[in-house]
C-alpha cells in the first residue's frame, strides 16, 4: 500500500517535515517515491504548508492513502490556494 505521510527533517527541537509518497512498509525516514510538499510547524503565520496540488490529486486518484495529519494539511493548503 502507498501512503502519503510526513518525513522528518531539521535539527533537534526545530522540526521540518516533507510531505512524501512512500510505501507503507518503509521506515518513516526511508526512501520515498516522490516528495510533494513541505510543512514547517515552527514558522509563524506565513507559509507553513506548501503542496504541489496536481501531484497530490494524482496520487490520491491512484489509491494512495494520506495519514490523518497529512489529510488536514492537504485541506489547509487547498483552502489557502483558493
Amino acid at each position: 500500500m502507498v501512503k502519503i505521510r510526513l518525513k522528518r527533517f531539521g535539527a533537534a527541537k526545530r522540526p521540518t517535515y516533507r510531505i512524501v509518497v512512500q510505501d507503507a512498509q518503509k521506515p518513516r525516514d526511508g526512501t520515498t517515491i516522490e516528495e510533494i510538499g513541505t510543512y514547517n510547524p515552527i514558522e509563524s503565520m506565513g507559509n507553513k504548508v506548501t503542496v504541489n496540488q496536481e501531484r497530490a490529486k494524482y496520487w490520491l486518484s491512484v489509491g494512495a492513502q494520506p495519514t490523518d495529519t497529512v489529510k488536514k494539511l492537504l485541506n489547509t493548503a487547498a483552502k489557502a490556494a483558493n
